[in-house]
């Protein structure tokens, strides 16, 4: 049996990528890849997908604000994303008069929509290929470091001649297949971006943290911006002056749904996968980063959890942080179970050991590729306690205390450039005392900084210098130091530390006891990176002379990049999968389900309800938005589209290129697919369109949002 397994996972090692698994570029689809996509149900050419010179798909969706995706689906510029992505936002308008959270919010005109000035859009323009001048300006036996150097000079270039010749546009040039290849992305970003609906939260969030990354779901994961620009239709600051963005491309909307097999594909900015990764990377991620964010985030959530269960203000000021930790908290659990449960090592393990056979068979590789696997074991292994420390650092210092990121930030930020952008970027950070209560936040730090003591017990060189303070000056007593600094700290509010600020001390406000602590964490987090600089070099030029192994290994094979933030597409079909218990999960669930969790909401808040969304659904008067065949109120659908962060938010097409739903999620069972995609298992989670529809227009009688879009039969 044994024998039979490992050979299991060589054949799976060597299968091709299937039809389904992929993040492709739109800018460079294989005539493969298109005939893979006409077979399943395609009915768009290339250049209906992408086009730079013309109209196309692409120029329907964009990045919302740099961590999600939304799709533009009417002429003047109704943007549909997650709820999740628009949170934050929508977090921002409500007060304890006010609760869009948790009523949600309607726009019955354009003068109602909100504004939010640090939300922005961006559409891609074009992709083009650049490797061959990056590459071939780096020097012959360069170093690791050199490499680096030469690399981020001429990207810089590059995306400067783009500047010089129209300012208006955002170059980036990003590295593909971890730098082996690069592409400059052109962007135009809008940064007058308004909230105009969100549903209540019990539809936005419906199953909370009990059902996040779960199916089956039940969740109206959707909120709807608009954007707006100058009269000449050109990026602008907020100004009531400014009008709705005139679209050039926006997608029509399915009312007919979807099937068993039926055609999907999704376009959006998926921020991060690792499946080149090596398998001692993989072990590192599990025992590093995911370990110390599943530790450290149950601990500050339940603080959090604590005081949001008692204070509706405080509930309001923290749903959006607690939301955003929660998500990965989970994600962390999972991926490490999954990679386990799915033996992803041994088939990166079996994958490498390929790769060293094949490399003993050509002599003319070996001088490139011969100490790769060797490099790498030894490199992660040297450093695998100062990543501990560094991942313990991260999660308990410097996303935990908000009075302590506000100090992080103010170091981190350059201030000596444009005026103008710093004093921008100086407002944005004080912008976050809004959402403090000090309460809350000096409980937080007690709870870090007694477990940071904690888990680092009997581990050298792991604590900052403010624990020997804590220990000479308080006797060790973390409470009564906490007790101190919020007493005397200038952070506690923004005046006061305006006012610090002003007196340009820097002595002063360095000795202050927030940035102290802070400079102290920040100063050990280097201190742990400098300390393992050597093998992190050597890992990152390993790495990527393995990904270009890999690909050399078996050029036949179509690759694609791991997910960096640039626009993909994913496409495969509507279909379920066996599901954990055994069972079969269907493509989707209905307003049945929901209306069972919601019998459960005395027994879990998370599947709270309020009652007239209870008697509205009940009564099973949906009309045009049902499902023709199964003449039910579809919520949500599985799909076997590939998925990763940022993704959320991004349009799902049909054949046609019409609407059916936002995705948002993926499912448990395959929580290892940002490490390694399982055809069987991986699958995506999306809101169907139609129940975004029914609550714009019956719960939020939104008709004024309803006549702007393009609804198809």
């Amino acid at each position: 049996m044994k024998k039979f397994f490992t050979l299991l996972i060589f054949i799976i090692c060597l299968a091709p990528a299937k039809a389904d698994e992929g993040m492709w570029m739109l800018s460079h689809l294989s005539a493969e890849t298109i005939k893979q996509m006409q077979a399943l149900g395609l009915k768009l050419t290339p250049s209906q997908l992408y086009n730079p010179n013309g109209k196309s798909l692409k120029d329907a969706v964009v990045s919302f604000g740099g961590f999600c995706t939304g799709v533009v689906v009417s002429p003047d510029g109704l943007v549909f994303t997650n709820h999740h992505c628009g949170f934050e936002s929508i977090q921002q308008h409500s007060t304890t008069e006010h609760d869009y959270l948790k009523n949600g919010f309607v726009a019955k005109t354009r003068q109602e929509e909100r504004p939010n000035p640090d939300l922005f859009v961006s559409f891609l323009l074009r992709t083009e290929n650049v490797t061959n001048r990056v590459l071939s300006a780096i020097p012959a036996n360069a170093d690791e470091l050199k490499r680096e150097e030469v690399v981020d000079s001429v990207c810089t270039l590059i995306q400067n001649e783009v500047l010089e010749a129209d300012s208006t546009l955002s170059p980036i040039v990003t590295p593909y297949f971890a730098g082996n290849e690069y592409y400059l992305s052109i962007y135009r970003d809008y940064h007058d971006v308004r909230l105009v609906f969100a549903p209540p939260s019990s539809v936005g969030k419906f199953g909370g943290d009990t059902d996040n990354w779960e199916w089956p779901r039940h969740t109206g994961d959707f909120s709807v911006f608009r954007i707006y620009a100058d009269k000449d239709n050109m990026p602008a600051t907020y100004s009531e002056d400014n009008v709705p963005y005139h679209a050039t491309s926006y997608a029509p909307i399915s009312l007919k749904g979807y099937e068993e097999g039926s055609f999907s594909m999704t376009i959006g900015y998926p921020g991060e996968t690792n499946r080149y990764l090596s398998s001692y990377g993989i072990r590192e991620r599990m025992e590093g980063w995911n370990a110390a964010m599943i530790q450290v985030r149950g601990v500050k959530q339940d603080v959090w959890k604590k005081h949001m269960a008692k204070d509706q203000a405080i509930r309001i000021k923290y749903d959006s942080k607690y939301s955003e930790s929660s998500n990965y908290w989970k994600n962390s659990q999972g991926m490490n179970e999954s990679i386990e449960k799915l033996h992803v090592l041994d088939q990166k393990r079996a994958l490498e050991n390929k790769l060293n056979e094949w490399i003993k068979q050509k002599p003319e590789i070996r001088a490139k590729y011969t100490n790769v696997i060797s490099n790498l074991e030894k490199a992660y292994s040297d450093r695998k306690e100062n990543v501990r420390i560094f991942y313990y650092l991260v999660e308990s210092f410097a996303s935990s205390s908000d009075l302590m990121q506000i100090a992080l930030q103010l170091m981190q930020t350059d201030f000596s450039g444009n005026e103008e952008e710093g004093l921008a970027a100086f407002n944005k950070i004080m912008n976050g005392y809004k959402d403090i209560d000090l309460t809350v936040d000096k409980e937080v730090l007690i709870a870090m900084l007694k477990n940071y003591k904690e888990q680092m017990k009997g581990v050298k060189n792991a604590l900052p210098d403010t624990y020997a303070q804590i220990d000479s000056l308080y006797g060790g007593d973390i409470q009564k130091y906490c007790d101190d600094v919020y007493a005397k700290t200038a952070f506690t509010s923004e005046e006061k530390l305006l006012e610090l600020l002003k007196t340009g001390d820097v002595q002063a406000i360095n000795a202050d006891p927030i940035a102290s602590i802070t400079m102290d964490v920040f100063v050990k987090m280097m201190e742990i990176r400098m300390d393992s600089r050597d093998q992190s070099i050597l890992i990152e030029e390993n790495e990527r002379l393995l990904n270009a192994a890999v690909r050399e290994m078996d050029m036949s094979q179509a690759f694609y990049s791991d997910a960096n933030s640039t626009m993909r597409m994913s496409f495969g079909t509507v279909k379920g999968y066996t599901m954990a218990n055994g069972q079969n999960s269907g493509i989707y669930c209905d307003t049945h389900g929901l209306l069972a969790k919601a019998a459960l909401q005395n027994q879990n808040k998370d599947y709270l309800l309020e009652d007239d969304l209870i008697e509205r659904f009940k009564n099973q008067k949906f009309g045009k938005y049902a499902d023709k065949k199964s003449k039910k109120m579809q919520l949500c659908f599985l799909s076997t589209n590939d998925i990763t962060g940022g993704n959320s938010g991004s349009p799902v097409f049909d054949g046609e290129g019409k609407l059916i739903g936002l995705a948002f999620d993926g499912n448990w069972e395959a929580m290892s697919s940002d490490i390694a995609f399982d055809a069987e298992l991986t699958r995506c989670i999306s809101v169907d369109i139609r129940y975004v529809l029914y609550m714009i227009d019956k719960w939020g009688a939104a008709g004024n949002l309803m006549k702007e879009l393009t609804l198809q039969k």
